[in-house]
């Protein structure tokens, strides 16, 4: 005698396709983000382009990711009407996510290291989120858990999602958009895409997306210090902690499941001042007003020129504008938190300025 357990609830499944509607929708009405040329000297033979993922709807990279994990959470079941959503994060998904729970009526709660900047933690408010800080930034994934079950609510866990979430064979994923638009320039295969990693879902998407359309494409990620990932993909131990990173939205204290490092060509460490110099740099020169993250893309972006160029290479080099610099006003942008922090940009400046008219970079500034 057979025996039947149904569990259909057909409200719930109306409930989920007007959810996933509403989020395609957001999507709808976002056009693609701009690819920006950088100036570089034309004789180099080699250009430069910035991917701007700061005009999303909620200003950053991870609106992409946001959209995908709720999209992966509905899909799955996981997400419903009465759901909390928690999120462990350093700020910019939490933002993003914020947005997606607001949009569906969903209460969301971002556990976030205390040293956050402010500005983040506004934003996340402003979009009817409530921040819930910790001391220890190693502790977000505990008290993330804790607070899911404490609720009944969902942790959306970027850190181990954010890789599967995303489709990476197309669907508009940011790889598909990239190589779309570099269709018309004159190198339009890119000698190297540069991002960097926190989760480790974009550099997962990017390098899939060229080994699958059999691009020749070399994937660079750039790490900031303190940051577990480089250490890890050095010498091999998935196991790998450290102190945790300055630059918001990069580097991790731990190896994150989402890291995939057998998609990565090249890592490059990168110095605290050198990716803040490189955020000021950057916007001086191209006018637009980036982030601390994009300051970490652009130094490896300029190394990885200036060994073309040592190279005889010719081709292009793309990364990405992670967010703007409106959101390290506190920070970044702050000559006395510099000056707390010990941090001394001057050399590195000289460095990027220097990288300019000659096309070199020092081997250390």
């Amino acid at each position: 005698m057979s025996r039947t357990v149904d569990r259909c609830d057909p409200g719930y499944r109306a409930w989920i396709a007007e959810a996933i509607r509403l989020v395609d929708a957001d999507a709808n009405r976002s056009a693609d983000t701009h690819l920006h040329v950088f100036p570089l000297p034309p004789e180099w033979g080699i250009d430069l382009y910035l991917k701007d993922e700061s005009v999303h709807p909620t200003g950053s990279l991870k609106h992409r990711l946001a959209r995908s994990l709720f999209l992966y959470g509905l899909a799955n079941g996981w997400i419903r009407q009465d759901t909390t959503i928690i999120e462990a994060s350093s700020g910019s998904t939490a933002v993003s996510e914020a947005y997606f729970a607001r949009l569906l009526g969903l209460a969301f709660v971002a556990v976030m290291p205390a040293s956050t900047s402010p500005e983040k933690i506004q934003l996340i408010e402003f979009y009817g989120g409530r921040c819930h800080l910790v001391d220890d930034p190693s502790a977000i994934y505990d008290e993330s858990r804790r607070l899911a079950a404490e609720c009944g609510g969902h942790f959306m866990d970027q850190f181990t999602y954010a890789e599967r979430a995303t489709d990476w064979r197309g669907n508009n994923n940011i790889a598909e958009s990239i190589f779309e638009q570099m269709r018309l320039e004159r190198f339009p295969e890119p000698s190297w895409i540069v991002v960097g990693a926190g989760t480790g879902g974009t550099s997962a998407t990017i390098g899939r997306y060229a080994r699958y359309q059999r691009f020749q494409t070399r994937l660079a990620v750039v790490d900031p210090e303190g940051s577990a990932f480089h250490g890890s993909f050095a010498d091999g131990d998935p196991e790998r902690t450290a102190a945790g990173s300055r630059i918001e939205g990069i580097g991790r204290p731990r190896v994150e499941p989402s890291f995939l490092p057998t998609v990565i060509d090249r890592m490059i460490h990168v110095p605290d001042a050198a990716s803040i110099a490189a955020m000021r740099w950057t916007s001086a020169v191209s006018g637009r007003d980036v982030g601390g993250s994009t300051g970490t893309n652009m130094w490896g972006a300029a190394e990885l020129i200036a060994d073309m160029r040592a190279r005889g290479e010719r081709g292009s080099v793309v990364t990405l504008i992670c967010d703007s610099g409106e959101r390290y006003a506190g920070t970044y942008r702050s000559d006395a938190w510099l000056a707390e922090q010990g941090l001394d940009i001057a050399p590195c400046l000289a460095a990027l300025d220097g990288f300019l008219k000659t096309g070199e970079m020092p081997a250390n500034p």
